[in-house]
């Protein structure tokens, strides 16, 4: 009987600490997740622009070939030699310009890496200037979002592979929604889906719903047979929850 009373205590003493430091590891893998996520969007931002950086360094180069083409009369081998700049520059280009600085950079580094990996992409976005998200926490959502959408792209062949991007001002909030093909249906984790069976990708996906609840927002997630959607509503004014 005293072996029982024992047993129980230390059982209910081992829950108990749990129960205190399950909260604290569960915030500090938060924080570790979402400076790596920063870390790494700034990584393929520095990457993009040191790529820009060098293409207009070379770039009066490029035109004293292209001079000294056309003046032998190389015709085709300007032609050739302008083929090669415009591929190179695709790989640089900013192609989407939101009218926020940080999404500008998260955006378009995340669509060179989707135009690489054979992805299909229809984005459309425009970011309010009076959003009251901290750069930081709109990094963390947009590209959590994005990262998610590529790694469910990249389990089809490449000819199901698209991404849907759709941002701007909707009923008073920001909105911003991400549409992929996947495989398959998502399944719902407690009140989250996962649609992959990576532990990354269900977490990153917790993170979005942590930030949303903070500032007071709107997540919704659909999912149907090979399409998966992310819906957000951010307040354009509110009082982060604490």
């Amino acid at each position: 009987m005293i072996y029982i009373f024992i047993v129980g205590t230390l059982i209910l003493v081992n829950l108990a600490v749990w129960a205190l430091l399950l909260p604290f590891l569960t915030k500090k893998r938060a924080n570790a997740f979402q400076e790596d996520l920063v870390n790494r969007h700034y990584d393929e931002v520095e990457t993009m622009y040191r790529k820009m950086r060098g293409w207009r360094h070379d770039y009066h180069n490029h035109i004293q070939v292209l001079k000294a083409y056309f003046a032998q009369e190389q015709y085709a081998q300007a032609a050739g030699y302008l083929d090669m700049l415009e591929q190179d520059l695709t790989q640089v280009d900013t192609v989407i310009k939101t009218g926020n600085v940080m999404v500008d950079a998260i955006l378009n580094s995340k669509l060179t890496i989707m135009k690489e990996r054979k992805i299909r992409v229809d984005a459309t976005a425009f970011v309010p200037k009076e959003l009251t998200v901290s750069q930081t926490d709109l990094a963390v959502l947009v590209g959590n979002l994005l990262d998610n959408a590529m790694e469910a792209c990249e389990k089809l062949a490449e000819e199901e592979r698209f991404i849907r991007i759709y941002m701007d001002v909707l009923k008073g909030q920001f909105y911003l929604c991400v549409t992929n093909s996947m495989q398959g249906k998502a399944t719902r984790v407690g009140g989250l889906f996962s649609s992959t069976k990576s532990r990354e990708h269900g977490f990153g996906l917790a993170q979005v719903k942590s930030l949303v609840e903070q500032y007071s927002g709107y997540l919704n997630m659909q999912t149907e047979d090979g399409v998966f959607a992310v819906e957000v509503g951010m307040p354009l004014s509110v009082n982060r929850v604490a």
